[in-house]
């Protein structure tokens, strides 16, 4: 469904956007360098920074996780080494980004430190979301920081990037961050107040989106082309973000991020897009699961462990009686039961070689079988999906 306006926001539409940014758990917000940098004054929007502070802070308060991803520390460390950052070299941005991300992070955390927020910087390369092992490690590592209660400010680590190996632009990384902590909600902060069906700019009779239910190659279209002016400022970025988080179960919002309140107008009705999410974050991820056709092993279990899986338990290792296959932590493998029948399929918390180690062991004792304390479990619940029926396994049917 696509929820056209004519003139004004729809309702309907309106409450849909803020019900949702209200029962999302965990939000992700963008925040370009547009925003953020004070181009006149050569000097971060202290200004802005503190409007949003203030938004994230009312988050807190209300026990959603919030991560930040911030672009500016290109801009930034420009400003800082006098230079002109509309002719720089790919070394002179590595250069710029090296220097502004101290002004940057400094800046996030002294504005979140007034609400008694501790914040903590997270550089990222495409091969930390792609890579099942730094995905892993660099889930984790923010996971924590969130229990910890602390706010995430996560950017590009443009030092190393290069033109071919690099995100490209901070719209697909807030979406890859939020499907990678399963994230409720993505808000980008943009200089636009959504999607429109062209231009705005140009385009007086442009109508504005208010909601998108599903990414049509009609709702590509009205994105334009990706050297358009429209799509300059990242339209056509923030559709594919869209479909990255959507896809993962995380709702994404477009708004005008130039409000010196931008999550509080969102609440207050102001005019926005959302692009819903089929689905839950956990259950996207189940789907997943269930759709996975190629365990890299298995585990066979006995029987006291089915009975605690159907119950919608984790997978301790004391009931594991054997290990199959190669596989590494997080790869998808199958369950057994002892006669070759799968029961289900789950992404395992060790390696095969660890999880030999361990196997039929309490978890108390994993600390002192492997010399590091991992996982309680070897399958948690929330990343197994249990069959209906029993499937016999490929070796059964033989």
């Amino acid at each position: 469904m696509v929820a056209l306006e004519n003139g004004k926001m729809l309702a309907g539409n309106a409450r849909t956007a803020i019900d949702a940014l209200k029962a999302a758990r965990t939000v992700v917000i963008k925040v370009g360098s547009a925003l953020l940098v004070d181009e006149q004054n050569n000097a971060i929007n202290h200004t802005w920074l503190t409007g949003i502070s203030e938004d994230i802070a009312a988050l807190k308060s209300s026990g959603t996780s919030v991560i930040v991803v911030s672009s500016g520390a290109i801009a930034l460390g420009s400003l800082n080494l006098g230079m002109n950052q509309k002719t720089l070299q790919l070394e002179e941005k590595q250069a710029a980004a090296a220097a502004g991300q101290v002004t940057l992070a400094h800046a996030w955390m002294t504005a979140l430190a007034t609400h008694n927020i501790q914040t903590a910087q997270i550089l990222l390369s495409p091969d930390d979301t792609e890579t099942r092992r730094r995905h892993l490690n660099a889930r984790a590592t923010m996971t924590t920081l969130l229990s910890l209660g602390a706010v995430p400010v996560v950017n590009e680590n443009d030092t190393v990037a290069t033109a071919e190996i690099r995100f490209g632009d901070n719209d697909r990384l807030a979406a890859r961050v939020a499907a990678m902590l399963g994230a409720d909600m993505l808000v980008l902060l943009s200089d636009v107040d959504g999607l429109y069906t062209g231009n705005p700019h140009y385009d007086e009779n442009a109508g504005h989106i208010a909601q998108v239910d599903n990414i049509t190659p009609a709702i590509m279209k009205m994105a334009g082309t990706a050297n358009a002016s429209y799509a300059s400022g990242g339209m056509v970025t923030k559709l594919e973000a869209a479909r990255i988080a959507t896809s993962a179960g995380c709702s994404m919002i477009i708004c005008n991020g130039r409000d010196p309140r931008p999550l509080t107008a969102i609440e207050a009705g102001g005019r926005n897009t959302i692009f819903t999410a089929e689905a839950s974050p956990p259950t996207a991820r189940k789907k997943w699961i269930a759709g996975a056709l190629s365990p890299k092993g298995k585990l066979v279990v006995d029987d006291g462990a089915i009975k605690a899986l159907r119950k919608g338990r984790s997978l301790l290792p004391a009931g594991v009686t054997t290990i199959g296959g190669k596989f590494e932590r997080g790869d998808l493998i199958a369950v057994e039961s002892h006669d070759g029948v799968v029961i289900g399929h789950g992404l395992s918390a060790y390696s095969a070689k660890d999880a030999a180690r361990i196997k039929g062991h309490k978890s108390s004792e994993i600390e002192a079988l492997l010399g590091y304390r991992g996982r309680d479990e070897l399958i948690h619940a929330d990343n197994i999906v249990m069959n209906d029926n029993g499937v016999a396994s490929d070796e059964e049917m033989q």
